[in-house]
């Protein structure tokens, strides 16, 4: 797994963390979110709304930090379109209300996923750990909100 996580240019942090593990306990029990997103979108790259649905789950875990009804507005059109309710033209237009009026955390949560960018999963958990009041313990939050919305075998890793 290492090898992998080094090919696909995970963070030193990261690889250093995944170590020795199996695909299997780093599934298990990493306390990051942000790196679980990641490591789907690079080997998931076509699973947008999926990808989407988790990242808005993960933003939304810093709803209560948001000051702006557009903020929340941003992170609703991500979960909405991740569950296929919305089409990508209104989560843009949502998303673009959110970044015109400086709503940070909808706008990682809905813009970059919308736009399916390389750091779409990641800006939207990390910021939501680093916008918390325990950081360390919204990180493990969005790890099991990871786990919970994507299984393992949706990441179609198999190291044997």
């Amino acid at each position: 797994m290492k090898e992998l996580l080094i090919k696909l240019n995970a963070c030193p942090p990261a690889i250093d963390w995944a170590g020795d593990k199996s695909w299997e306990e780093i599934y298990k029990t990493c306390h990051r979110g942000d790196w679980l997103l990641w490591l789907f979108e690079e080997v998931n790259p076509a699973d947008v709304r999926l990808r989407v649905l988790v990242a808005g789950h993960c933003a939304n875990t810093v709803r209560h930090l948001m000051k702006h009804q557009i903020s929340r507005d941003a992170v609703d059109g991500a979960i909405a379109f991740g569950e296929g309710k919305i089409d990508e033209d209104t989560l843009d237009k949502l998303a673009r209300a959110a970044r015109a009026a400086r709503a940070y955390y909808a706008h990682y949560a809905a813009y970059y996923a919308a736009a399916a960018t390389a750091t779409a999963a990641n800006a939207a958990t990390a910021t939501a750990a680093n916008a918390s009041d325990n950081p360390e313990a919204n990180q493990l939050e969005t790890a099991n909100i990871v786990r919970k919305l994507i299984p393992i075998e949706k990441f179609n890793i198999d190291l044997k």
